[in-house]
């Protein structure tokens, strides 16, 4: 028989990832990507003369990609280049309050101790115990597994595992949690903020979400190029495995017949034959319609309360003075909860936001040359998207709120250039059905991780990829969901009888 034919709807990296594999594997693929270049929230946008990177900007988790290359023939290393870092992130209070987290665990706790006092850097190194513990747990029967419920995680785990499972504290909140490790304010912020990678609040998030910061204590990397580049080249190699890329176009109906997927119909009216569709696009667009009626059930309905967290973020190039950056930095604000319950429950902008930047010409340690430097400023945002879009009034507020806060920690911005500016609107535009919201469903309470769909679906020949589903959120989970994506297809089609082929060079279409 001849091999099945499979098309992928967005080039981000889950969808890259599940294209490499199949392509790999000897299926005909083609991905479909209505902007004009590969990595979806990976993306970098032109500012004054150069590119600065406007998605995520700290790698982890690279056994993910380690693994998805070695299947694949070939190394990570030797597609990009990588640079461990040694310092993690810094982070500021005021002037005088400032904490750095370094790779190595002793040095963290030195500085927890000169910052903080004795008790709290013995907090740390204790938290640092209990989040590896947690990432241990979950890392095989939940990370490296397909979705399940509570009783399936259960089962994977087995009878020796539940006492595992009870200890990562599933029922409370990650802000309760750190409670146990830590007393000082400053520390519960710093390490409540993990919440955030997935879209998250730490006063509703739960405390399993403590296995974020056990992912970056074991290592973090600055990739040359920023992760817009990991994504060109892992679009490269899936090329050079078979896949083809069509950039510029959009998918408008995924077309089912008979109860099972037949391809695509772009908006141009072309359609793609295809017997395997994964899309990669939120899986809120599904649920809305935005992909067709027919494929409506596949999809996930996720409220206004119970969309993650969006943002507003500022690309500029310009002189810094009065603070010491490093590659990134953290300028927390002065009172977390109130800037939640803004954010959550007012859904505005808050008066006071912590604020990331990401210095993109410096090193993780903060080495740079001088100069004018590329910056990306973020604050975190409601989802809100098309429903209520910012004023050019709220973005100006929000532009000097975030200054006042970095003003308030002595860093002081010359020479900029215009900013390139994403809001919630612009995020909701770039990727349908999501209203901005950056993480698909918000992980609040113990529940909401087992509402994320897994990689099947009820429609034959359907499947799904990337942050808005199983196992999560972020660069490496987003892979992660790509490779089970593709394995689940390789698997079910085993069990019918298709057969793959030899792959053959692919290429990449504009049209």
């Amino acid at each position: 028989m001849s091999p099945a034919r499979a098309v992928v709807i967005g080039a981000g990296i889950g969808g890259l990832a599940a294209a490499l594999k199949l392509a790999r594997a000897g299926l005909p693929v083609t991905v479909v990507e209505s902007a004009e270049a590969p990595g979806g929230k990976m993306r970098s946008v032109p500012v004054d003369g150069t590119r600065i990177e406007a998605g995520p900007t700290v790698f982890t988790m690279r056994w993910v990609f380690d693994e998805l290359l070695a299947e694949c023939g070939t190394r990570l290393e030797e597609r990009v280049r990588l640079r461990p870092a040694s310092l993690l992130a810094r982070h500021a209070w005021s002037r005088e309050e400032r904490l750095d987290l370094h790779a190595d665990i002793d040095a963290s706790a030195d500085a927890i101790a000169r910052f903080a006092g004795g008790a709290e850097a013995e907090g740390y190194r204790r938290f640092c115990a209990r989040a590896a513990e947690v990432y241990r747990t979950l890392e095989g029967p939940f990370i490296r597994s397909g979705q399940t419920g509570p009783t399936g995680l259960a089962k994977r785990v087995g009878l020796t595992g539940i006492g595992d499972l009870w200890r990562i504290q599933p029922f409370a909140t990650l802000w309760s949690g750190l409670k146990e490790y830590f007393r000082d304010p400053r520390m519960l912020q710093l390490f409540g903020r993990y919440a955030t990678y997935c879209g998250a609040s730490p006063f509703t998030a739960p405390a399993t979400l403590m296995l974020v910061s056990h992912v970056e204590q074991a290592g973090v990397w600055t990739v040359d190029g920023g992760l817009s580049a990991l994504a060109a080249s892992i679009a490269e190699l899936a090329v050079a495995n078979g896949a083809e890329f069509r950039y510029g176009a959009r998918v408008q109906e995924v077309l089912v017949s008979g109860g099972k997927v037949t391809g695509v119909a772009l908006a141009g009216g072309e359609r793609i034959r295809a017997d395997i569709v994964v899309c990669n696009g939120d899986v809120a667009a599904l649920g809305a319609g935005l992909l067709g009626r027919a494929v409506v059930p596949a999809g996930d309905r996720v409220a206004r309360a119970e969309r993650s967290l969006s943002a507003v973020t500022f690309c500029v190039r310009a002189e810094t003075a009065g603070f010491p950056l490093a590659h990134h930095t953290v300028f927390f604000s002065r009172d977390y909860r109130a800037e939640f319950d803004t954010i959550l429950r007012d859904r505005r902008l808050p008066p006071d936001p912590t604020v990331y930047v990401c210095a993109q010409d410096r090193s993780a340690e903060g080495a740079f040359a001088g100069g004018a430097e590329r910056l990306l400023m973020l604050v975190n945002a409601p989802a809100d998207g098309s429903e209520r879009p910012l004023s050019a009034t709220e973005i100006a507020r929000c532009e000097s709120n975030l200054k006042a806060r970095l003003q308030a920690c002595g860093l002081s911005l010359t020479r900029e250039s215009p900013a390139t500016v994403t809001t919630p609107d612009g995020f909701a535009a770039l990727f349908p059905g999501s209203q901005g919201a950056l993480y698909g469903r918000a992980s609040q309470g113990w529940a909401a991780t087992f509402k994320r769909p897994g990689a099947r679906t009820k429609i034959p020949g359907l499947y799904l990829a990337g942050g808005s589903v199983h196992p999560g959120p972020g660069v490496p989970m987003a892979a992660q969901s790509g490779r089970l994506a593709a394995e689940a297809i390789l698997a079910d089609l085993g069990s019918t009888g298709r057969s793959g082929a030899t792959a053959m060079p692919g290429g990449t279409s504009t049209r």
